[in-house]
């Protein structure tokens, strides 16, 4: 079929099927539901308001708690952080090592993100986001904090895998961070893997 034919069959179509479904909804039956959480009484109590000519005082709203922005964007930093483990380890990996992450390395890792995030401008944490894929095979990139603005990245979270003699292999996760160069682990923890050699990431 030719492209023109295709284009023009695609709009004849949606121009005769538009607005044949219109969904039902029932005023009627939202009203009634609106006056029974008002309470029976309320247009008894409006009526003896107006009759005595004063108009009904209006309720203070209940003060909400405003959160602090860090507190937004670490938790949603954590859920990306997250994911962005689970992608990197792998539908081999991860059923295998995922009780382990949720109960040892993600609450570390989530004070590290915290930790990350007290240490950046109050005024630039709301454009501090997580960026890079994880770097498969066995490299141990998970993923970067970075500033959109200006991509600086601010910190680096990784995943070395460690053989000990007489163990098997261990995940070690850590993070390194812009203030001193990148040089320096910062360890969040270790997960056991196996005796057997661990699959490649991603894998």
């Amino acid at each position: 079929m030719k492209l023109w034919m295709r284009k023009i069959a695609v709009a004849l179509i949606a121009v005769i099927t538009l607005g044949i479904y219109i969904p039902d909804f029932d005023i009627d039956v939202e009203a009634e539901q609106s006056k029974e959480t008002a309470g029976p009484d309320l247009p008894e109590k409006m009526g003896a308001i107006e009759e005595e000519g004063m108009t009904p005082a209006a309720e203070p709203e209940p003060e909400t708690e405003v959160e602090e922005p860090t507190d937004d964007t670490s938790a949603f930093l954590a859920e990306r952080a997250k994911e962005q483990v689970l992608y990197k380890m792998g539908p081999r990996i991860a059923p295998k090592i995922e009780d382990d992450f949720q109960t040892v390395i993600f609450p570390k890792m989530e004070q590290s993100i915290e930790l990350i995030l007290a240490n950046v401008d109050p005024a630039d944490v709301s454009y501090v986001s997580i960026a890079g894929e994880p770097a498969d095979g066995t490299g141990e990139r998970i993923f970067n904090i970075c500033d959109e603005r200006t991509d600086k990245v601010v910190a680096k979270f990784h995943v070395r895998r460690d053989l000990r003699p007489q163990e098997g292999y261990w995940f070690n996760f850590h993070y390194h961070v812009r203030s001193d160069g990148f040089q320096n682990h910062h360890d969040i923890g270790e997960v056991y893997w196996d005796r057997n050699t661990p699959p490649q990431w991603m894998a």
